[in-house]
C-alpha cells in the first residue's frame, strides 16, 4: 500500500509532538507538512519546537519547515492538535476545501453530524461522516479523560446497563500543553479546576455511549457528575469512578468481559493495543508511573473494582492522555476511516 500523506496542524505543542513522534515510523502514513502559528512559520521544525519527548526528533521532520495555517496542502489526511480556541474556524475552513480532518480539539466534537469517535467504543458513529454536507470530512476524538472513562464504561454498560456516573479525576500536568501550569502553582499542590473539563467530561460520553440514529446520536439517559483536578504527574490522568447500573452487577463477568474487550482486533490496526483495556488485580494499582504506558500508551487500566451494591461498583482507570487521550486515538481513527472508507491516491 502507498502509504498516505498526511499533515499535521498545530505541529510544535505538546499533542502535535506526539503526533509526530506516533507517525515518524507508521507503515500507513508519511507526514508530508508540519503547520504552526505565524511565529513559527519558514523555521525548520527542530529550530521551532521546544520538545520535551524522551526521544529524539524523527530525523525525517527535524529539517521540515513550518508552514503556516493558510497553506494549500497536498495531502489523504490532516491532524489538528491545536487549541480549541482557535481550532474550530480552520477546521471549518479545511473541510469546506475538501480536507479530511482528524481533530483533537473540542470545537466541533458535540456537532450533529460530526463523529465523537473511539474505535473500540462507538466505531458504528463514524457513519456520521456520510451526512457531513461538505466536500471533505471531520471526525473528532474525545477529551484526554472522557476516553479512559468511556473505554471503562463500554464493558459496564453492555452488561449491565449504567443509570448514573460520578466521576474525579486527577489530571497530569501535561493535559496543560506547554509550558502549562506554572511550578509554583502545582508543585506540592493539588488544583481542584481544570477549564472547561467537567463541562466535556458530563456531555462528551453520553454522546460517545449514545445510540446511532436516522437523526443522528439520541443521547445516553444516564447523568455524569464530574469533578476535575490537576495534579503534579508528568503524564496520565487517573479516573475514579462510581457507577450505578440497571442490573445487578457481577463482578467476575465483569473481569471476563474486561479481559476479552478488543473490539478491534479483526482489522488489524498498527495502533490498536491487543488488549485497550486490562484489569490489574492488585490493590494499588494502577498507576501513572507503571502503568501509562501499557500498550504503548494506548491501553486504559482499570483497577480497585468494588461493588458497592447489587446495582453500583466503584473502580479507578488511569489514561495515557496525550497518547490514547489525544494523539494516539486520533491516529488510530484514522486508520480506521481507512480501513473503512479508504481514499484513493
Amino acid at each position: 500500500m502507498k502509504k498516505r500523506r498526511v499533515v499535521i496542524l498545530g505541529a510544535t505543542g505538546t499533542v502535535g509532538q506526539r503526533f509526530v513522534q506516533l507517525l515518524a515510523n507508521h507503515p500507513f502514513f508519511e507526514v508530508v507538512a508540519l503547520a504552526a502559528s505565524e511565529a513559527s512559520a519558514g523555521k525548520k521544525y527542530a529550530e521551532a519546537v521546544h520538545w520535551h519527548l524522551p526521544c529524539e526528533i524523527p530525523e525525517d521532520v527535524r529539517d521540515m519547515k513550518i508552514v503556516g495555517m493558510d497553506s494549500t496542502f497536498e495531502c489523504d489526511y490532516i491532524f489538528s492538535a491545536l487549541p480549541s480556541d482557535v481550532a474550530g474556524p480552520i477546521e471549518t475552513r479545511l473541510v469546506e476545501q475538501g480536507y479530511i480532518v482528524f481533530s483533537n480539539a473540542a470545537s466541533h466534537r458535540m456537532d450533529q453530524d460530526v463523529p465523537l469517535l473511539v474505535p473500540e467504543v462507538n466505531l458504528d458513529h463514524i457513519k456520521l461522516v456520510e451526512r457531513q454536507e461538505t466536500l471533505g470530512r471531520l471526525i473528532t476524538n474525545p477529551n484526554c479523560s472522557t476516553i479512559g472513562l468511556v473505554m471503562a464504561l463500554k464493558p459496564i454498560m453492555d452488561l449491565f446497563g449504567i443509570e448514573f456516573v460520578n466521576v474525579v479525576t486527577m489530571q497530569a500536568v501535561s493535559g496543560a500543553g506547554y509550558p502549562g501550569v506554572a511550578s509554583l502553582d502545582i508543585l506540592d499542590n493539588v488544583i481542584p479546576y481544570i477549564k472547561n473539563e467537567e463541562e466535556k467530561m458530563c456531555s462528551e460520553p453520553k454522546k460517545i455511549l449514545g445510540r446511532l440514529t436516522e437523526d443522528g446520536v439520541d443521547l445516553a439517559t444516564f447523568d455524569v457528575v464530574a469533578q476535575c483536578n490537576r495534579v503534579p504527574v508528568q503524564d496520565g490522568h487517573m479516573i475514579s469512578a462510581y457507577v450505578e447500573t440497571s442490573e445487578k452487577v457481577d463482578l467476575d463477568e465483569l473481569i471476563r468481559a474486561i479481559d476479552n474487550f478488543n473490539p478491534l482486533k479483526d482489522y488489524k490496526l498498527f495502533t490498536a493495543p491487543d488488549n485497550p483495556v486490562v484489569y490489574l488485580p492488585d490493590k494499588d494499582a494502577p498507576q501513572p508511573r507503571l502503568h501509562r504506558d501499557l500498550g504503548g500508551g494506548m491501553t486504559v487500566s482499570v483497577g480497585r473494582l468494588v461493588k458497592v451494591s447489587e446495582r453500583a461498583l466503584r473502580f479507578v482507570a488511569l489514561v495515557h492522555n496525550t497518547i490514547r487521550g489525544a494523539a494516539g486515538c486520533a491516529v488510530l481513527n484514522t486508520e480506521i476511516y481507512e480501513f473503512l472508507y479508504g481514499r484513493g491516491v
